[in-house]
């Protein structure tokens, strides 16, 4: 049977040319930037896996949302537009903007996370684990044994180790364990998905023991959400999750 090809559904409006290093320079790159990928210059990669965060082309709506939008300083257009899309979607009463989830994580985790605690998650990603560290917390990883071995074929290998969870959470004191978070995808092991029946589970631990629970989505939205019953909610925009530059 023939394969069909679809087309893509949109057109690209514009062009970035990009120009293809030698061997030889771009080995003498990595030298001058002693082997620190986040040293090398953009036009020296040519193909950029750094970041999956705002590297796409704008839709013509975005780009007409820009033309068409107000430069006030504060009380823009634009700005009730986006809390009233957030409410739409969260049903939160409250929503905070912030200009990435690393800054959503940096407002949100001192509100749950001080000195002599603790916060838990299925793998934290760099940052995410910085902001806990900040905020004078410890993190602990708790992600499933199977996560940790990459050269194993398994389902859902970014899961939550569920047991292991609420044996930290009787362990350290549930007054002590700030929040738990999930990451989906988890990315500190290797981008490996998270199942549902996994966020269920480790959910239900946290409600049992009263403690926060937080999802990170995917990184094109990374939304910190809460599941404690509370009505509080962070709606960030773009963030860097996934890192890594590649030579042709």
């Amino acid at each position: 049977m023939a394969v069909k090809y679809v087309p893509e559904p949109f057109r690209i409006k514009a062009v970035e040319p990009i120009r293809m290093l030698t061997r030889q320079e771009r080995e003498e790159a990595i030298s001058r930037a002693s082997y620190n990928l986040f040293r090398l210059k953009g036009e020296e990669c040519y193909i950029d896996l750094l970041t999956d965060s705002g590297t796409n082309a704008m839709s013509q709506y975005q780009w007409a949302g820009i033309m068409v939008g107000d430069e006030a300083h504060a009380g823009a257009s634009s700005y009730y537009k986006f809390v009233e899309a957030a409410e739409d979607i969260f049903g939160y009463g409250y929503i905070q903007p912030v200009h990435q989830g690393r800054a959503a994580e940096k407002v949100l985790f001192p509100t749950f996370l001080s000195e002599g605690k603790y916060a838990v998650s299925n793998m934290f990603f760099d940052t995410t684990r910085a902001h806990v560290i900040l905020a004078g917390a410890r993190p602990i990883d708790c992600c499933w044994d199977e996560g940790m071995d990459p050269s194993l074929r398994a389902k859902f290998k970014g899961n939550m180790n569920v047991e292991k969870l609420e044996q930290i959470i009787l362990e350290k004191g549930a007054e002590n364990v700030g929040l738990v978070v999930m990451t989906i995808t988890n990315n500190s092991a290797g981008g490996q998905p998270v199942s549902l029946q996994n966020m269920r589970d480790a959910s239900a631990v946290c409600k049992k023991y009263g403690i926060p629970w937080i999802s990170t989505p995917p990184a094109t939205r990374k939304t910190p959400i809460l599941s404690n019953g509370t009505r509080r909610s962070t709606k960030t925009g773009p963030s860097r999750r996934s890192f890594g530059r590649c030579f042709p």
